[in-house]
């Protein structure tokens, strides 16, 4: 299978769960700001119109997108690997965690807060609107180890999400405790260790194309 990326982006939580899983996978990266696929300096647009990453094609050639969608379309493939959750109010519960931090977390708090053409009054309107999102995860991760009573694909979601604390400074973790422990425990994770890594490396090469070209 082939996943579209862009480093450090919401397709890292993809990278982790095929790390999880253990699965082969051909990753090609996508610079977010011309849309443009490393590998072969392809139009990304071709392939998912809309520009957004992660995009996923299967080994049968059906093109996914939609983070949520996807990372349930891998731990369905891989159910050996553990990251899925069983039928019932479980799948539900791991439908509830990956809806919560793609609309709550990821585009309510991080991606207006992250946009570098939002004005600072939007910003702070967002920031006084949507922190108590953070307050809701941070009360509920007091005593646990993961969202669900095992490491699923939400967990791989919700890491890649905190993970973009290290450039928002008005969202400074030290005020969720439970949300820190619960992060820096995780990061720790093989799988985990690994994508930050290597997407960490390959996001310093964005921001020298992006001087480069400024």
């Amino acid at each position: 299978m082939d996943l579209y990326f862009s480093p450090l982006a919401c397709s890292m939580a993809t990278r982790i769960a095929l790390y999880e899983a253990g699965a082969g996978a051909t990753y090609l990266e996508v610079d977010p700001a011309t849309k443009t696929v490393m590998q072969d300096g392809s139009d990304f647009r071709a392939v998912n119109p809309i520009g957004l990453v992660p995009t996923l094609r299967t080994d049968e050639g059906v093109v996914l997108t939609e983070n949520a969608a996807i990372l349930q379309y891998v731990a369905d493939r891989f159910p050996q690997s553990g990251i899925s959750a069983g039928p019932g109010i479980d799948r539900t519960r791991l439908q509830q965690w990956l809806c919560f931090i793609g609309t709550e977390l990821h585009k309510g708090l991080f991606v207006p807060v992250l946009d570098r053409m939002a004005p600072q009054e939007a910003k702070a309107y967002v920031l006084e609107k949507n922190l108590s999102r953070l307050d809701h995860l941070d009360n509920y991760l007091k005593g646990r180890e993961f969202l669900l009573d095992h490491f699923t694909v939400a967990d791989a979601y919700l890491v890649t999400v905190i993970n973009w604390t290290m450039a928002t400074p008005p969202i400074e973790l030290a005020k969720w405790p439970n949300v820190k422990a619960y992060y820096e425990r995780l990061r720790t994770r093989p799988s985990i260790a690994r994508a930050i890594a290597e997407e960490f490396e390959l996001y310093k090469q964005e921001l020298a194309r992006r001087k480069a070209a400024a």
